[in-house]
Order: structure tokens, then C-alpha cells, then sequence
């Protein structure tokens, strides 16, 4: 018999293993990847980590006869620009819907594109902090020198008196930090095909 015909158990039980084993670890790649943005909705679902939340609705079911002072702050990290809220804090109603105003300026000799992060402490008012509207739900593009108004909509949630350990409490820190975004550039054109035929014909021309 034939040596060379002969399967080798051994031999593809190897190949069986490399193969789980590449699938494995390919797998595992796939899921860091797809954890950032999933980190990211969860955060913004349940307010872990002080994230804020996004409103569904522009205003609470009710407004409660108690104050709570609203503090700004403003941070960068990589953009050129002067980056500050108008006003550093703002006492409202819990519940009542408020717009506060944040003002960025480009101070780099190009347009720049930022984006804003944000949290708020304490952490576990992050689920009671409702934003309606907010530059941080965009890119930001500020030309050479421009100034831009940058306005925020939000609201606290009523049920954070719920919270024992919130239903004392009398300050919320509203804090962002803007981001560079890294623009893509445009792919290099290829040769035109004219240009070959150029060639080809002066080529010709020259009787080669």
C-alpha cells in the first residue's frame, strides 16, 4: 500500500484544532470591537458611569416645588479651541425644562472637527439627567477663529427623589470634553487609461 495515501489521524486533528483556534480568536477580536459601541448604548440607556441620558420626551410628567443648582464645566483634549459653558451654573426646578449655553472657539490656522463627551456627577444621577437637545449629538466644525454657540436642553427627572441615596441631593455637575475626529482622506485617483494610450502611440509614431 501506498504510504503517501494513507491518512493521518493525527495530522488533521491538528488542522481541526488550528482551525477552532483561529475561529476563536477571530471571534474574540470581533467582540472587542463591537463592545465599544455596545459599552457606549448601554451607558446611554441606564446612565452607568454618569453617563446622561437622551430624552424621548422635551419635558417631565411634572415639575416638583424644589430647586436644584445645575454646574457646567468645560475640558479639551487634542482640539485647539477655547472651549467654555456662558454661564457656570443655573438653579432650577427638578423636572423643569432648561437650555444652557456652552461657547467654543477655533483657535488653529484650519477648520478643526471636535467632538463632546460627557458625564455627570454624581454617577447616580446619570439615569435622573434627560437631555432634548445637545451639540454633543454631533460633530462639531469650527472654521479658523470661529466662534460657535453650542446650546444644551435638558431636564431632571422628577423620580430622582426616589433615589435614598440622591433625594438630598442639591447639585448635579453637567461635565464635557471635546475630542478631536480624525477625518478620512480622500483615496489618491488612479492613472487615467488615456494616458497609457499616449504612450502606446507615440511609440507607434516613432516606428518602435
Amino acid at each position: 500500500m501506498n504510504r503517501e495515501t494513507v491518512t493521518n489521524p493525527k495530522k488533521n486533528t491538528n488542522r481541526i484544532v488550528a482551525g477552532v483556534c483561529v475561529a476563536f480568536f477571530g471571534g474574540m477580536i470581533g467582540m472587542a470591537y463591537a463592545a465599544v459601541p455596545l459599552y457606549k448604548m448601554f451607558c446611554l440607556a441606564t446612565g452607568y458611569g454618569g453617563t446622561t441620558r437622551r430624552a424621548t420626551q422635551q419635558y417631565a410628567d411634572r415639575v416638583l416645588d424644589r430647586d436644584i443648582t445645575i454646574r457646567f464645566d468645560a475640558n479639551t483634549a487634542g482640539v485647539p479651541w477655547q472651549f467654555q459653558p456662558v454661564a457656570r451654573s443655573v438653579t432650577i426646578k427638578i423636572g423643569e425644562t432648561t437650555q444652557a449655553h456652552y461657547s467654543a472657539t477655533n483657535k488653529f490656522s484650519r477648520a478643526f472637527t471636535g467632538r463632546a463627551t460627557f458625564n455627570v456627577q454624581p454617577e447616580l444621577a446619570g439615569p435622573y439627567f434627560n437631555k432634548v437637545e445637545c451639540f454633543c449629538f454631533t460633530d462639531t466644525t469650527l472654521k479658523p477663529g470661529e466662534t460657535l454657540d453650542m446650546p444644551v436642553v435638558f431636564y431632571v427627572d422628577p423620580d430622582i427623589v426616589n433615589v435614598p441615596e440622591l433625594k438630598d441631593l442639591s447639585t448635579i455637575t453637567l461635565s464635557y470634553t471635546m475630542f478631536p475626529v480624525e477625518k478620512k482622506k480622500p483615496v489618491a485617483p488612479s492613472v487615467p487609461v488615456e494616458s497609457s494610450n499616449k504612450i502606446s502611440n507615440t511609440e507607434g509614431s516613432l516606428g518602435g
